[in-house]
């Protein structure tokens, strides 16, 4: 496929609201999508839709493959799938444990090591998922599991950024707080109110507004930014 041809992006977490809301905007700007998660999901007409466990390394591969077969490249990849646990430590079961670090981790290692062959081709770029929990060490209420794993994102992406630099792939890191999704129901709106209430900036984050740094980071005017973490919780955490 020619250079020229609509530049392809693969979202994960496609059925969600932060990926439902890329998935429409990169339709807006011209690109051809894969779209995956667990169970397809609504989302733009060019959206090709396809289920994978992000935590199967077969799953991962078999994703990959498809997407090259489909449209012959891969110019962005976008790592927006994850999951929250709960804790105190004490609480969390093994299991649960290596299952949060499966999907939130390991899943990022899986994409980047199947997708770098066409993102290399490409001179790609790469937008992984952490969250402010990675940066103060999160609480109970996401879980200690999620917070590492979280953690663990920010250090591949400046991994990456180092060693894929000299391919011409860039990759950055988004860390929302508090994002006005349904994720967020689960603390009620008393919870929601008290939250709001401690965030400097008086208001959660919107899909819009993480759709609004990661536009940039694959726009001309992000072509400097590598192994970068972008904190979007409204002052909530000063880094």
């Amino acid at each position: 496929m020619s250079r020229d041809a609509a530049p392809v992006a693969l979202i994960t977490g496609a059925a969600g609201g932060i990926g439902n809301a890329l998935a429409a905007r990169l339709a807006e700007l011209g690109y051809a999508l894969i779209l995956t998660d667990l169970h397809a999901g609504e989302g733009p007409a060019n959206g090709h839709w396809l289920a994978a466990d992000i935590a199967d390394p077969a799953d991962v591969e078999s994703l990959c493959v498809a997407a090259g077969e489909r449209f012959g490249r891969l110019d962005v990849l976008i790592h927006a799938a994850g999951k929250v646990g709960q804790g105190p430590l004490a609480e969390v079961a093994v299991e649960d444990w290596c299952e949060l670090l499966a999907i939130n981790l390991t899943s990022a290692f899986l994409l980047t090591k199947y997708a770098y062959p066409m993102l290399k081709q490409q001179r790609g770029r790469v937008v992984l998922f952490s969250s402010t929990n990675a940066l103060n060490g999160g609480s109970a209420l996401s879980g200690p599991a999620y917070a590492a794993a979280k953690a663990g994102i920010i250090n591949l992406c400046r991994y990456l950024a180092k060693e894929w630099a000299a391919d011409g792939i860039r990759v950055n890191c988004v860390a929302p707080g508090p994002v006005d999704t349904p994720m967020l129901d689960r603390l009620g709106e008393a919870g929601k109110r008290s939250l709001i209430a401690s965030m400097p900036l008086g208001r959660l984050a919107t899909t819009a507004d993480v759709v609004a740094v990661v536009t940039h980071l694959l726009s001309p005017g992000g072509d400097l930014l590598t192994g970068t973490v972008h904190n979007l919780s409204g002052g909530l955490i000063l880094d």
